[in-house]
């Protein structure tokens, strides 16, 4: 099994699971050029090691098991595979922090899905 990052990171790309991945498997990281076009990150299921380290940091909720992914986002397991086999070399930021959504924050973006 591998973690997938679901459509709740579309337009936060909150880096708190990127800093804790033991393996460096989500991508893109902040200061890589692609940072700012993509819509949200992606875990390469090739490298992913099953630790669950980034899921709990996830404040958004938008990690899952792969076999554990709701259906609605479902679509999203191989959109992961697949972004990660268009993607070259990645590199891994030093750890600047990142501030905490609020409640109201995460329940609003979960609605939008």
């Amino acid at each position: 099994m591998t973690f997938v990052i679901t459509e709740p990171c579309i337009g936060t790309k909150d880096t708190a699971c990127v800093d804790v991945c033991p393996v460096d498997c989500i991508h893109p990281v902040k200061d890589a050029p692609e940072f700012e076009t993509e819509e949200m990150l992606y875990i390469d299921p090739d490298t992913c090691i099953d630790c669950g380290a980034c899921e709990p940091e996830c404040l958004w909720e938008a990690i899952y098991e792969d076999a554990s992914v709701p259906e609605v986002f479902s679509d999203d397991t191989a959109l992961n595979a697949k972004m990660m086999d268009a993607q070259d070399d990645f590199e891994v930021p030093v750890n600047e922090g990142s501030d905490q959504p609020s409640p109201e924050q995460v329940a609003a973006n979960k609605e939008k899905w």
